[in-house]
């Protein structure tokens, strides 16, 4: 996973940029919409929500802004267009597995525009169920190990009902069932211990080894299709080595 987490540390700096802030709070705001619509608009009732204001804070998107998006999601607010969950799957090139979550308000131009990106880069869409079997879902919290004791947080995580608990590098990784966020994140703040990153994400079985030149050209296929404005997330089964993080970096 360590490989996941650097390259998505790149990406955090590379968006760090106030004239990208404004497609950041958007993407959140969504998430925060379609959580509040599901589950409420408590947080301390639901999970969901609450990992959303805590990616809102992280950003530091306006309370203002967290406020409205709950109030549209628990129908409070009017305003603004009804959107849509949607979970797709596709290949990038070299058969590189891609599973793809978007928020959209529109399904056909979502559609359209995933398999424009992809084809263009030697992709394509898969059937729903093709991809996804590739992949487990879990429970995901990076944690600075230049900050915390990793015996520390290993005895925490597996109070908390954690699966699997790594360090490599500078991250310590805690992974478990999505049932266990709750409790895991609970157990962190009680120690006062905070993640650099945390959520529930998908994790692939196996991973696909290329070479630099091929691992790079998967990784712009992927930040081109995070260049849409529907896309939330994205994941892939791709080994992402330290050599090409680093070539990444470079760019």
């Amino acid at each position: 996973m360590s490989g996941h987490s650097h390259w998505a540390t790149i990406k955090r700096k590379k968006g760090a940029a106030d004239a990208k802030k404004g497609k950041i709070f958007t993407r959140i705001a969504r998430e925060i919409v379609i959580a509040a619509r599901e589950g409420g608009g408590d947080p301390s009732m639901n999970v969901r929500l609450e990992l959303a204001i805590d990616k809102a804070k992280a950003a530091n998107m306006p309370k203002d802004s967290i406020d409205r998006a709950i109030k549209r999601g628990t129908g409070d607010d009017k305003e603004g267009v009804d959107f849509e969950e949607i979970l797709y799957e596709g290949y990038a090139s070299h058969g590189v597995a891609l599973m793809i979550e978007c928020v959209t308000e529109n399904r056909n131009r979502t559609v359209a525009e995933l398999r424009h990106t992809l084809s263009k880069a030697g992709g394509n869409m898969a059937d729903p169920g093709s991809v996804s079997w590739q992949f487990d879902r879990v429970t995901y919290f990076a944690i600075p190990a230049d900050t915390y004791d990793f015996d520390t947080i290993f005895e925490l995580a597996v109070e908390a009902g954690a699966d699997d608990i790594e360090q490599e590098d500078n991250l310590i990784e805690i992974i478990g069932k999505p049932s266990s966020y709750q409790s895991i994140a609970d157990h962190l703040s009680k120690a006062n211990i905070k993640s650099e990153e945390s959520g529930i994400r998908f994790l692939p079985k196996q991973e696909i080894s290329l070479d630099v030149e091929n691992t790079l050209k998967v990784m712009r296929t992927i930040e081109n299709l995070e260049e849409l404005d529907d896309i939330q997330n994205i994941y892939s089964n791709l080994d992402i080595t330290e050599e090409a993080v680093r070539a990444m970096e470079n760019e």
